[in-house]
């Protein structure tokens, strides 16, 4: 049954802290009570015109910031008018505020939070470095995600999923690749995601991180075994490799002029089927794989080269 992607909707102003809370520093300052608010757009939003009173366009959806500038303007206004002013801010269903650079929302700001429950954070970070940031993690929370059964590694920078059906000899060909001084990133089970909505990416699922199963020797720690260098945390998905018994393939790519792809999450990523038959050296095998793709990603592409030769040979003797 082939894994269905999920993409999250929303998430929770507390799921923003908890996940979140630790790298930006924030600090809850008011409306716990409302801390099930829900994100619905991985982007942040600077309320400057909102607070000015112009709402035509507010992006409310969002997670809001405010630094210098709406501080400094708040302040110019007199006490009634700027309670007035949040609290048509807070009415407009804003899931949480995260103030920028330490600064201490007044006295008003806090109050009117508490009312309305809407989580207030304040963060040490300068306001572009917090919008930086948060924007990054949110994108990543949002990201179209699913889980595939299979390895991946990482060859001279080009990352490779490794798949095929279970005990083809998935984790062991990867095991060559990294006595070959190529790293591992998942073995197994991996986790896939959109970055930007155009990068494919692979990561381990945190309870098997740096770890390999190898059938005969149980489980490895790759990291201790072969090095801090045996290992990556993540890698954009380049090529996808198929392991298959070569007794069950009909038809076996002899030249390459058909570039094969196979679609994960809307992305379609090269893919190359390769038969499995004693004494072959599958990792040898993948390795080179992986070598002519970053070959084709520089331009070259040697069975497209060898028959635009072989074509250019053909028409010469037929003029001769």
């Amino acid at each position: 049954m082939e894994p269905k992607p999920t993409t999250l909707k929303a998430i929770t102003a507390e799921e923003f802290y908890t996940a979140h809370g630790r790298q930006l520093g924030l600090k809850l300052e008011a409306g716990q009570a409302g801390l099930n608010r829900k994100i619905h757009e991985a982007t942040i939003n600077r309320p400057g015109l909102a607070l000015a009173g112009f709402f035509r366009y507010f992006a409310w959806a969002r997670v809001q910031v405010l630094g210098n500038a709406e501080k400094t303007y708040l302040k110019s206004l007199s006490s009634p008018e700027r309670r007035g002013r949040i609290r048509d801010f807070f009415q407009r269903r804003v899931p949480c505020v995260v103030f920028s650079r330490n600064i201490q929302p007044t006295r008003e700001f806090l109050e009117e939070a508490d009312a309305y429950r809407v989580p207030v954070f304040r963060s040490p970070l300068v306001t572009g470095r917090l919008i930086n940031s948060a924007t990054l993690m949110l994108d990543l929370d949002f990201a179209p995600k699913m889980t595939e059964h299979g390895t991946m590694v990482d060859i001279l920078g080009i990352g490779v999923l490794i798949k095929g059906e279970s005990g083809v000899g998935k984790s062991e060909c990867a095991l060559a690749l990294l006595e070959r001084g190529y790293s591992l990133v998942s073995d197994d089970v991996t986790r896939m995601y959109v970055l930007d909505g155009r990068e494919l990416m692979a990561s381990s699922p945190e309870e098997t991180r740096y770890l390999m199963e190898v059938r005969g020797l149980g489980l490895i720690d790759v990291g201790r075994v072969f090095g801090v260098g045996a290992i990556r945390t993540e890698k954009r998905v380049d090529l996808v490799v198929t392991l298959r018994d070569a007794g069950k393939m009909e038809d076996v790519e002899r030249v390459g002029m058909e570039q094969e792809f196979q679609e994960i999450l809307g992305i379609a990523v090269p893919h190359v089927q390769i038969p499995v038959s004693p004494g072959r050296d599958l990792a040898r095998l993948v390795e080179v794989a992986a070598l002519d793709q970053k070959l084709k990603t520089m331009g070259h592409n040697t069975a497209k080269e060898f028959n635009d030769r072989l074509i250019a040979r053909m028409r010469n003797e037929a003029r001769g």
